[in-house]
């Protein structure tokens, strides 16, 4: 079975779904933890500061992510949030709504805006130049949490 991976860089996609999609295979994909746990939308800092209670007390967040490159991907995702005027956590979401096969994100929401933000994904344009910049700082690394 091949598993999809989402850290806080992303939705990974094994090359199996883009060939199973092109021969007419209706394959849905649910990405458990769309946000990475908050990292995404801008929860933890560099310095280790937590903005949210889940990031001031989630230590096995600091054992997923908090390399350079994870918060190059938060740091364009607050960067290109701030421009269309949206939270974070909405755009990272709305962009995963935007890749083939994205069918319904597991989103965690313990405040009714979490819920407004998922929901107003749903609705937000993406142009291409924004999904290209947001894809842009990624950068693959293993499977982290079961091991």
């Amino acid at each position: 079975m091949a598993r999809v991976r989402l850290d806080s860089t992303g939705l990974h996609v094994p090359p199996v779904f883009p060939g199973m999609m092109s021969y007419g295979q209706a394959v849905g994909v649910i990405p458990w933890s769309p946000l990475a746990r908050s990292f995404v939308a801008g929860t933890p800092t560099r310095s280790g500061e937590g903005r949210a209670t889940r990031a001031q007390t989630d230590t096995f967040t600091d054992s997923l992510y908090g390399r350079p490159e994870d918060f190059a991907v938060a740091d364009r995702v607050a960067e290109v949030a701030a421009e269309r005027g949206v939270p974070a956590a909405q755009l990272a979401l709305a962009r995963l709504l935007h890749r083939p096969g994205v069918t319904a994100p597991i989103v965690g929401a313990t405040k009714l805006e979490h819920l407004e933000d998922a929901l107003a994904a749903a609705e937000l344009d993406m142009s291409a130049e924004d999904m290209l910049r947001l894809e842009d700082p990624y950068v693959p690394h293993p499977v982290l949490g079961h091991g």
